[in-house]
């Protein structure tokens, strides 16, 4: 559940391929400001309705919040906490928290990566009780809270890493939003970076922002490189496949200068039934990479 729109996806995972049962997108209209109480009456009832339909089995839900929403840092393990690691991680961050930075407050889920070095995700606690209430609302049961790192990571390990070469690989992960671009460097389906730049495609149509995001994705990298010694991104894979223009995929591998490949996770997979969805893969603009992935975990 985005800002800007709501994707709803359930797959069920073969042992060669993955089938989509069941996919609904739906734009946020235009006057309908994102994060107020019209907003979430919104999501409610096309959650309702997509799952209404009979399209969708069952009513477990695993979400995810809004990118802009999480709160991502990096940092070396604690050597010395007493007490509660949760407690040690909160005093690391508390001063870049981009919120009130009151512990019992904020949620923190943390990833331990590779070389002693800790992925930290943040977020207020009034957040999480507002998306509960929705899908609550909505008449789902959530199964769990997915991050999004984890969830494209997932995504790229399960359609795209699948040589033995891969599992060893470190690759770096691009899924470009209409209005931000998710970066993930993993190792197979374990992230150990992770930032979002809040440029997307909508605002990629001019070419000076395509060198603005190249800057904000360089610096990540250079983050990356300087936590994690003689560690080498060997592909960039644009996870967000046909959602986004050729021609801007290239110019951004280009300007990385990072060996690339489109990675079209609607193309990776069976559709049950295409007319019924409404899917044309060779138009479809949207990027389901994140919602896969949360449907994979």
């Amino acid at each position: 559940m985005g800002n800007d729109c709501l994707k709803l996806a359930q797959l069920t995972n073969g042992t060669e391929e993955a089938m989509l049962l069941a996919g609904q997108y739906v734009n946020r209209p235009a006057e309908i400001v994102a994060g107020t109480a019209r907003w979430q009456r919104w999501a409610i009832d096309v959650m309702r309705d997509a799952t209404a339909n009979g399209r969708f089995k069952g009513k477990d839900v695993v979400a995810a919040l809004p990118a802009n929403e999480v709160y991502v840092d990096h940092i070396r393990w604690p050597k010395k906490f007493d007490g509660k690691i949760e407690d040690a991680i909160f005093s690391k961050i508390k001063q870049k928290l981009p919120f009130e930075p009151i512990q019992k407050n904020t949620l923190i889920k943390y990833i331990p990566t590779e070389q002693d070095n800790v992925m930290v995700l943040a977020t207020e606690r009034t957040v999480i009780d507002r998306h509960l209430a929705i899908y609550e609302r909505a008449g789902l049961t959530i199964n769990s809270i997915g991050v999004w790192p984890v969830a494209l990571a997932t995504c790229y390990a399960h359609f795209f890493g699948r040589r033995k070469t891969d599992l060893d690989a470190i690759v770096m992960l691009l899924d470009i939003q209409s209005e931000c671009t998710n970066m993930v460097i993993s190792r197979h389906k374990n992230p150990l970076y992770a930032c979002s730049v809040p440029i997307g495609a909508k605002m990629l149509k001019e070419e000076p922002m395509v060198g603005r995001l190249v800057m904000e994705l360089t610096a990540g990298r250079r983050e990356f490189l300087a936590a994690y010694k003689n560690a080498q991104i060997e592909r960039l894979i644009f996870l967000s496949g046909l959602a986004v223009e050729p021609d801007i995929y290239r110019t951004i591998a280009r300007q990385l200068e990072v060996q690339a490949q489109m990675g079209d996770c609607m193309a990776a997979i069976t559709v049950s039934d295409p007319d019924r969805f409404g899917l044309d893969r060779r138009s479809d603009k949207v990027s389901w990479a994140l919602s896969f992935g949360l449907s994979l975990s």
